[in-house]
């Protein structure tokens, strides 16, 4: 049986909240002041859409499960997310200078995992649904940069059974990942190497499993992308920012944080989308815990002829510590979700000046936060971006100051 329910606000998961005499009821995608039949916790129909509805930007929305909020107006949207950041803060009793939250555009998403399936005759290939496994059959994704859009189509073909593909757009072309159970043979080797000549594909590596190294399959360039005007030579499965856009505005304000510095620590360093712009302003000693991407940040910065030192090292286990802090004017974090609890520690007890923090988690980001003001620090200020465009997901950037 479907409720009558009027949405007040939006969750922190990006859900419509409607407040009903039996307790909270949450509906995905829907907007503050819409009025909706729901039922079991699904969307059956908006009988009265709110001043902030608009029209969706993709024919997946409702189905696929990546843009949640693709029908809020986009002020509102931004305002939220920024919110978000507040309160997060708040609940830390934390209080400082957040800016309004950076904007990023459509059709630039460098990266994305998509899903394949066959269906008796029918390939599906896409993203999967919300809360579930099923694939949405991908007619076409706004948020892609144009070369991944247009690449999509052609993976329906070079799968023969279930199989995910991760895709990274770099300047000299698409580095795709094939995961599948079974290892390419050699006539499939042949079919990968002739579909990546003819859609301009750098580098198809295979793996059977997200959390393996990827193998090498074919290979017509080197995927490269450029930090500080620094070529680098990613390796199969870097981790790079989403957005372009996006990264320009870390960097910014990381650039900001570094003025006056002369010694910096880049901490998860990743392929050096920091350490290296960075190394024109100071001496930068980069740490990062993924040996592929240590290597190739420490090549590009040898043929650079850049100040920069690389070490691979697990900053979990082995944070920087006294004496290898004490000759360093500024930190940079950029840590994974779980955030840099160890290295926060460490640094609380530190005498380093300055840290610019990157963050894809506004809470652990609040919580390392916390250890730090504790520690003599100042949060100074907070810069939002909105690098997944229509989600719940905000990344930011903060300075801290001693």
């Amino acid at each position: 049986m479907a409720d009558t329910v009027r949405i007040e606000s939006i969750g922190a998961q990006g859900d419509g909240i409607a407040e009903t005499p039996q307790g909270r009821v949450f509906v995905p995608f829907t907007v503050p002041g819409d009025l909706v039949r729901v039922s079991g916790g699904r969307l059956v129909e908006v009988l009265e859409p709110g001043p902030s509805r608009v029209g969706p930007a993709c024919a997946h929305f409702g189905d696929c499960g990546g843009c949640d909020l693709q029908t809020w107006r986009a002020d509102e949207l931004l305002a939220w997310k920024r919110q978000r950041v507040v309160q997060t803060l708040a609940h830390r009793a934390l209080t400082t200078d957040v800016a309004p939250v950076v904007a990023t555009p459509a059709g630039e998403r460098r990266r994305a995992r998509l899903a394949l399936t066959r269906d008796g005759e029918q390939v599906l290939l896409g993203f999967r649904a919300r809360e579930s496994h099923r694939i949405v059959n991908l007619d076409a994704c706004p948020l892609l940069s144009p070369a991944l859009a247009a690449l999509v189509p052609a993976l329906r073909t070079i799968a023969k059974g279930d199989a995910v593909f991760e895709i990274t757009d770099t300047e000299s072309g698409v580095d795709l990942i094939l995961e599948q159970r079974n290892e390419p043979n050699a006539a499939m080797r042949s079919v990968l190497a002739r579909f990546a000549a003819i859609h301009r594909v750098a580098r198809v590596s295979w793996r059977s499993e997200d959390n393996e190294e990827p193998e090498l399959a074919a290979q017509l360039a080197t995927p490269v992308l450029r930090f500080g005007g620094v070529a680098v030579d990613l390796p199969s499965g870097a981790f790079v920012q989403a957005s372009p856009t996006a990264e320009a505005a870390l960097l910014a304000e990381v650039e900001v944080a570094a003025k006056g510095a002369k010694r910096v620590a880049d901490l998860y360093a990743g392929c050096g989308a920091f350490a290296l712009p960075l190394a024109s302003l100071a001496a930068v000693h980069a740490v990062e815990g993924n040996a592929a991407a240590a290597r190739a940040l420490e090549q590009a910065a040898r043929r650079a002829n850049l100040r920069v030192t690389v070490e691979n090292r697990d900053l979990s286990r082995r944070p920087l510590q006294g004496d290898e802090l004490k000759k360093i004017d500024l930190v940079v974090l950029d840590p994974p979700r779980a955030g840099a609890k160890e290295q926060c520690d460490a640094l609380a007890r530190s005498k380093v000046a300055t840290i610019a923090y990157v963050s894809c988690n506004p809470a652990t980001f609040a919580r390392d936060v916390r250890t730090l003001v504790d520690g003599g620090y100042r949060l100074e200020r907070v810069v939002p971006v909105d690098q997944f465009l229509w989600s719940a997901h905000v990344e930011l950037v903060a300075i801290l100051r001693r």
